[in-house]
């Protein structure tokens, strides 16, 4: 019986590359080829299985000499699926593409033209890992509470929440930034409630198709549409008493949003292209990093929704508010992957940690374990320097809201000096309207989006700041 080959996607327009790589790849994998965003989303849609590995060339068209396309696909499909290992492909030898793509979610980038051997042998290392992360999480199900790793207040704030609502049976909204373990936190809100050994079934919102979504979530009968060969059950029932999970809520279509309304009001749903009514008893948990409370007052999400599925709501904070975690969450993805790896963990010089230390991470602990997967495999057993940590960080995501801001004249001046130097390029005016934006939204915030009382928080009167509105939406 022949061994079943790993899939592996390759995205790149010219067919000379995606021949070539065909060729050598496919005696150990099974290889899929698209040439552009609008084909990896046709051909995901006949694959039963999303493949592990992708490669993908940045410079996709329409704009091939953009790195724009390529940068969308690879958050097209990390929506798709949280574990594939992305490798960039890009003849634009361009270090801030790279540290870009990293910060996406890519963990590694490679340039043209490269050795078709030593992309192999990366794809298998990438591989290796994949396989590993599987082995350990297969030992650890249910998720315990030990894998949060952190002593911080806001972890030890996080743990509280979740013990204190893990057996209640009404709906849990978790919010947070993209990358900072929403998902986490719903599996240890089963593992810690009575009904853990119920099922735990999740479903990523953004990472299916809308016309998808209603039969995924109730089910469909025979026949209900082409396709429909046999009747199928829905997340719904397949979690029986357990817990559901929904993922990127504020992505779900507004016609479907009136049904999961109705089911969690009564627990009664019907499978598509059925009459009859089915019930749920599954306890319902939700996440997003979108706001939906202004999602509702712009008309995106129900407001009945809203207040329903967030009966419990957990905030779940970025990396940036856990500074003292940043060491301990470096020291449990090291070792733990090197451990995997069979080498030895690497270790950063005095200078080197002292700039994790102060990295802000905007793409969150998602960023900070591939950093960590990058390091062990470039440098298992050797001292990393600032030079070569600096290399895996995006500092054209650190926007000026995420450093903290100092308070006194000198302070401030060290802050402008620091800020500069993390940028490869600085406009003023891009930078102070970033700045002014943001206390914009922070005081329609705190004022539930009243402008009048908006605008005495800014110390402005109102025409202007519904001015500088108009402003932010015509940019």
């Amino acid at each position: 019986m022949p061994i079943e080959k790993p899939g592996l996607l390759i995205v790149d327009d010219d067919p000379v590359i995606t021949d070539t790589l065909h060729f050598v790849l496919s005696r150990d994998f099974e290889v899929y080829v698209a040439e552009s965003r609008a084909q990896v989303k046709s051909l995901l849609t006949q694959l039963q299985s999303m493949p592990p590995l992708a490669l993908v060339d940045l410079g996709l068209p329409p704009a091939q000499h953009k790195p724009d396309e390529g940068f969308a696909l690879i958050s097209d499909l990390l929506n798709h699926s949280k574990k594939i290992k992305i490798l960039v492909l890009s003849g634009q030898n361009d270090e801030a593409n790279a540290r870009h793509a990293r910060a996406l979610g890519a963990i590694d980038f490679i340039a043209k033209p490269a050795d078709p051997q030593s992309i192999k042998q990366a794809l298998l290392t990438a591989l290796r890992f994949d396989q590993e992360e599987e082995a350990t999480a297969e030992q650890v199900k249910p998720v315990p509470e030990g894998t949060m790793v952190g002593t911080s207040y806001t972890m030890d704030r996080l743990r509280q929440q979740i013990q204190l609502y893990a057996d209640a049976p009404f709906p849990v909204l978790i919010e947070g930034e993209s990358g900072s373990g929403k998902e986490l936190v719903a599996k240890n809100l089963h593992f810690w409630a009575k009904r853990n050994d119920k099922p735990y079934m999740a479903l990523n919102c953004a990472a299916i198709s809308p016309t998808l979504v209603e039969p995924t979530l109730f089910g469909y009968a025979k026949g209900a549409f082409t396709g429909a060969n046999q009747a199928h059950s829905g997340y719904f029932e397949d979690a029986r008493e357990g817990t559901l999970f929904l993922d990127e809520i504020g992505e779900l279509p507004l016609e479907l949003q009136a049904k999961l309304l109705r089911v969690l009001e009564n627990g009664e749903f019907q499978r598509v292209g059925e009459t009859g009514s089915r019930f749920s008893n599954a306890r319902i948990v939700t996440a997003t990093n979108r706001d939906l409370r202004k999602e509702v007052r712009e008309g995106r999400f129900r407001g009945d929704l809203y207040h329903r599925l967030s009966v419990f709501s957990i905030h779940v904070p970025p990396l940036r508010e856990q500074n003292e975690d940043k060491i301990a969450l470096l020291n449990h993805f090291r070792d733990m992957y090197a451990s995997e790896a069979g080498v030895k963990p690497f270790q950063f010089t005095a200078d080197a940690q002292r700039v994790w230390e102060e990295y802000h991470f905007p793409g969150n602990i998602r960023e900070l374990r591939n950093i960590v997967i990058r390091l062990t495999t470039k440098y298992a057993g050797h001292a990393v320097d600032p030079q070569e940590l600096e290399a895996e960080f995006d500092m054209d995501l650190v926007s000026p809201q995420d450093m903290p801001l100092p308070t006194d004249a000198q302070g401030l001046l060290e802050y402008a000096k620091k800020h500069l130097k993390t940028l490869h390029s600085f406009n003023l005016d891009v930078v102070m309207k970033q700045w002014e934006k943001s206390y914009v939204e922070a005081a329609l915030s705190m004022t539930h989006g009243n402008l009048s009382q908006a605008a005495k928080i800014l110390g402005v009167n109102r025409t202007t700041l519904y001015s500088r509105m108009q402003t932010y939406q015509n940019d």
